[in-house]
């Protein structure tokens, strides 16, 4: 079987915006990437079953979002705003809705999902707060998707604070609980477990992976654990960054940057974490990782290194073999299947 997958990359160097390479399951191999669309900061990706690919977008002063073809690449349109670009897309394929987390704004933004693919901005929501460690200056919303009952979840780094909202269909936002992390934890991204009751949030600034206990019936959120991410002996800078979690529930991977690797934890009877693996990247900085369709394989892009390592993954001990490294992506931070 062959897979396409999109990269979305920083274009502060080399890069030309998004690439697009070819997974030969069969083969157990990556194409050599290529580009796809010619753009400014294309950070983040989504695609929508309707097959438009939303990017984020940076053009002079302005950030935002636009919507392309995937078929010709083509652009639907773009919804730029004064300052920098959001960070994070979360798609409602129910409500037809779109929302970015902007870092820099500590701003959530949601977008109606036009007819003709096109996007209209229908609400944004900008929180406060700050934090003890010098990247906690104020808010900086990293994330923003759907809880499994269709509220919007979004993570605030800058307040180490996870809102969760109730979304009218007409696209607008009403806060209905707010969870308080410890102080210097720096959340980041939030995955929820397919049961739809528990969730486990990445803390970028602690290196830690939290389990929280997800109530639908009031929207609230509840700390179980927290484990670290990296070796108690690691004293350089780590960062944690993504987190993904298999179909069956049975394992949770998180990316470091700094001690490079990805961490994967098992998922114990009582819904909490155990370390299984800790792989090297065979780059610098992972900022994101995917597993594909049949979950057979993880890929993984290394910011600095300007590369993508492929993995095969065992499904019955959620264990990672290295594939293939050196695949060359500049400054590659996004990593999407089209599958």
């Amino acid at each position: 079987m062959q897979e396409k997958i999109f990269f979305g990359t920083y274009t502060r160097k080399s890069s030309q915006g998004v690439y697009q390479a070819i997974l030969d399951t069969d083969k157990q191999t990556l194409s050599q990437p290529t580009p796809a669309i010619k753009i400014g900061g294309p950070t983040y990706l989504r695609l929508t079953k309707a097959g438009s690919l939303l990017a984020v977008t940076a053009k002079e002063d302005q950030g935002g979002l636009s919507s392309y073809s995937t078929t010709d690449f083509t652009v639907n349109n773009a919804v730029l705003h004064q300052g920098a670009s959001p960070c994070y897309i979360g798609v409602d394929e129910a409500r037809q809705l779109v929302y970015s987390a902007n870092y820099h704004k500590g701003e959530i933004i949601v977008y109606q999902i036009n007819a003709d693919q096109t996007l209209t901005q229908t609400d944004s929501v900008v929180v406060t707060g700050n934090g003890p460690r010098e990247e906690q200056d104020s808010a900086h919303v990293h994330y923003t998707d759907l809880t499994p009952d269709d509220r919007l979840a979004a993570v605030d780094l800058g307040s180490d604070r996870i809102y969760v909202y109730d979304v009218s269909d007409e696209g607008t936002l009403s806060q209905v609980s707010v969870l308080e992390m410890p102080a210097g934890y720096g959340p980041r991204h939030l995955v929820f477990a397919p049961n739809g009751q528990y969730a486990y949030l990445a803390g970028e600034l602690s290196s830690q992976i939290s389990t929280l206990q997800y109530d639908a019936a009031n929207g609230s959120l509840t700390l179980l654990q927290t484990l670290p991410t990296i070796p108690a002996d690691w004293t350089d800078h780590n960062g944690a960054a993504a987190i993904k979690m298999s179909s069956d529930g049975k394992f949770v991977y998180v990316s470091n940057r700094g001690y490079n690797s990805l961490a994967v934890f098992a998922v114990q009877t009582d819904h909490q974490l155990k370390l299984v693996q800790q792989i090297s990247t065979a780059g610098d900085f992972p900022r994101d990782f995917a597993l594909d369709a049949t979950e057979k394989f993880v890929v993984c892009a290394n910011q600095n290194t300007d590369n993508v390592t492929l993995y095969s993954r065992n499904q019955t001990t959620g264990e990672l073999t290295c594939l293939q490294k050196d695949v060359p992506v500049p400054e590659g931070v996004c990593v999407c299947f089209a599958d």
